[in-house]
Order: C-alpha cells, then structure tokens, then sequence
C-alpha cells in the first residue's frame, strides 16, 4: 500500500512538472517582445557654433532624455540665412532664433511658419562692454566712443533709446560698422571702445582674459528690453500634426537644462566632449556655463516659459516704434503650450 502510495505521488509529481513546463513553455510564448517602435526623427538647427546656450540639448543626447522619449535628434549648424528660415521650410523641426530677430518672419509680407515654444534662458543677458576707466559705465558715456554696430535698425534704436533714457545725445556716438567675433582682442587694440555682447560668452571671455571691463544691461536701463534671446523655434506643421512628438522633445530638453543648471561643471564636460574643439577654450566654457547655468530658469519654477507681458511689451514697443514690418498682434509668434506640465 505504502508503494503503490509512493508510485502514485512519483506519478503525481510528473504529472504536475508536466503541466508546469508546458505553462512555461505557453508563457515563454506569450510574453515574445513586441517590436520596437520606430523613433521619430528631430533636426534641431542651431543659431551659430555650439555654446553654453545650446548646453541642455547636448546634454538631453549625450544622457540619453531624447532616445528614452522615442525621438532621434540631430543637431546641426544653421546655414548663412539662419534658422529660421530652415525651420520655416520644414526641413528642420525645432531650431534657436532671438525674439528681436524673429521680428520680420511673423508680422509683413515674409512672414515664416515658425512659433517661438521655449525660452532658453529667462532673461536678456545682452549689455554694452567697455574698457574699464573710460566713461562708459552707463550709456551717457558712449558719446564721442566708438560703437562696433551691426548697422541694425532695431538694434540701432535701442542703442538710441538707453543713450536717451540716461540723458546723453544719441548722435555723438560714433557707429563703427563692425561684426565682432571676438571681445578681448577687439578692446585691447582699441579699434573699437564699445561692443554690444552677450554677458554669458562675451562677458566671461573678458573676464577669463582677465581684461577690465565696464558692463550695463539693456533690461537694466528700460525694462522693455527685457525679451526673450536666444528661444527655441519650431516649424508651425511639425506642431499642429505631431504634438505629442513636440511634447516629448521639450521634456527632454527640459531634463537636459534643468541638469545643466544644476551641475555645470559636468554640463561643461558634456559639452565640450560633444564638441571637441570647445576643449581649445575650457575656461570660458567651464566659467560660461556656471554663469549661464542660474539663468537657464532664473526665478521661474520651469524650464522654458515665456511671460506673455515681456513677450508682448518689446513687441508693443516695436510696433510703437515704427520697427516692425507690421503691426504685431498681443500674443504673437509664441506658445507655452509644448512644455511640461509641472
């Protein structure tokens, strides 16, 4: 009795293991991974060579926020026309542009299919630079200096605008046309004594150079000026037929920002090994994104948003002005609507 009770178990047992190896062979079976979905493809055109600005983004591919979002992105140099162009035709999705420069692709006749859905940094870092000592501490002392200028008329207009809120004569400036690549040389041979800069490249280039200089900030002398320099475009059909596609690269170059703000040192080296010949200028770069890294959000609790009372104040100046190529509606030309919600 006892082995017919054993045998019966033995023959139990078999059964059970039977039935489990072919649940697990069923299981094996059913759980097959499901193809991989294909990834959308971004060409991101840049506004000039790669520089802190552009940091989050080449920390979004090198951590790989683009390739868990589904999207495979290149980054690219802008052609001669710029980014907006490229990005109005489609044959770029998302690009960087300036509010300033934006100006003639959404109000006249040329008007471009593009929307401004990021700010990339918070607040208009641009100011006038000068050699420390010589007056020109405020725009009152640029008269009887030279000004390297773009020849631009909004540009122009702006120089005239804190020369005149500071109590000084616009036309005792003297306008050097000049296209200034490079701030420290410029100065020192004093072929120019005034250059309209970007603090976060600019700036720390003279301070790495260890060459004294005076600084004010447009934002500073009328608040007008406080726009949004550099933003990041995107091609207007892109976003009406792919919003989640849209969705999902700003929350990735969200991540990549909201990282770059909070570790510069290691953004810095991100950076520079995406593009290595940064590595001929390390300090300014390591010293120009610890600047640029607390302006990325400034005040604001995310990465991106653009206050539609600065947005629309330059704009309203503009049109004021007689400086756009058309009137320029309240709420033009820009969308919060693309970034996280928080």
């Amino acid at each position: 009795m006892r082995i017919l009770k054993k045998v019966s178990a033995a023959l139990l047992a078999l059964t059970m293991l039977a039935g489990t190896a072919a649940c697990s062979k069923d299981t094996e079976i059913t759980t097959t991974a499901a193809p991989k979905t294909e990834k959308t493809k971004i060409s991101f055109v840049l506004d000039w060579t790669p520089n802190t600005n552009h940091t989050g983004l080449y920390v979004a591919q090198a951590k790989g926020f683009f390739e868990e979002a589904d999207l495979e992105v290149e980054i690219t140099q802008p052609p001669e026309d710029g980014a907006e162009v490229l990005v109005g035709s489609g044959k770029a999705q998302f690009g960087v542009s300036f509010q300033d420069s934006m100006t003639p692709a959404i109000a006249g006749d040329n008007t471009l299919p593009i929307t401004a859905v990021a700010a990339l940094v918070q607040h208009n870092t641009s100011g006038i630079i000068s050699r420390k000592g010589e007056g020109m501490d405020s725009p009152k002392g640029l008269e009887g200096k030279k000004y390297a200028t773009w020849d631009l008329p909004v540009e122009k207009a702006m120089i005239k605008d804190v020369v005149e809120k500071d109590g000084g004569d616009f036309s005792k400036v003297q306008l050097i046309p000049s296209t200034v690549t490079d701030e420290v040389s410029a100065l020192e041979s004093k072929s120019v004594d005034a250059i309209w800069v970007f603090y976060g490249w600019g700036g720390i280039a003279t301070e790495v150079a260890q060459l004294p200089t005076e600084y004010f900030a447009f934002k500073d002398i009328n608040p007008v000026f406080d726009y949004y320099t550099p933003v990041l475009i995107a091609n207007n059909s892109f976003l009406s037929e792919n919003p989640e596609a849209a969705k999902a690269f700003l929350a990735a170059a969200a991540k990549g920002y909201e990282f770059a703000a909070t570790n510069p040192g290691e953004a810095a080296q991100i950076l520079m090994d995406a593009v290595p010949e940064l590595k001929d200028s390390a300090d300014l770069v390591t010293e120009s994104q610890k600047y640029l890294s607390a302006q990325y959000k400034a005040e604001e609790s995310r990465w991106g948003y653009i206050d539609p009372a600065r947005w629309n104040g330059f704009y309203n100046w503009l049109n004021e002005n007689g400086l756009a190529p058309a009137e320029i509606p309240e709420n033009t030309g820009f969308s919060n609507s693309y970034l996280p919600v928080q």
